[in-house]
C-alpha cells in the first residue's frame, strides 16, 4: 500500500470516529466498480469520486475521457491521412494527460 493510500485511509479513520462520515447517501456500501479505474489508487479514486459528485472534475480526468473518445474515433478511420492526423491528436492528448498526472503526483509529494 502506498503512503498515499495509508493516508487517505488514517483520514477516512479519523472522520470515521469523529463521526463525520454518517448519514451520507451510499453509506455502508461498497464503491461500484469502474473499468479503466484499476491504475488509478483507491485514495485518488476515492478522491476523484468526491470532485466528481460536487460537479468538479481534475483536468487528468477530462483529458482521459478525451482521450477515450479520440481512440474510439481513430478506431473508425480508414483513410490513411485521417488516421495520420487524429494519430497525432491523440498523441497531443495522451501527453497533456501525463503531464496533469505527474502534476498532480509532485503537487501531492
Amino acid at each position: 500500500m502506498s503512503w498515499l493510500s495509508r493516508l487517505a485511509e488514517r483520514q477516512i479513520q479519523k472522520a470515521r470516529l469523529k463521526g463525520q462520515l454518517q448519514g451520507f447517501e451510499g453509506e455502508g456500501k461498497p464503491l461500484p466498480d469502474r473499468p479503466g479505474d484499476a491504475h488509478v489508487s483507491p485514495g485518488d479514486a476515492i478522491g476523484f469520486r468526491i470532485m466528481a459528485e460536487a460537479g468538479v472534475l481534475p483536468q487528468e480526468i477530462e483529458l482521459k475521457k478525451q482521450v477515450a473518445a479520440q481512440r474510439a474515433y481513430l478506431a473508425t478511420l480508414t483513410d490513411e491521412a485521417e488516421r495520420k492526423a487524429a494519430m497525432a491528436v491523440l498523441a497531443q492528448l495522451e501527453m497533456r494527460q501525463a503531464i496533469a498526472e505527474e502534476a498532480r503526483r509532485k503537487f501531492l509529494r
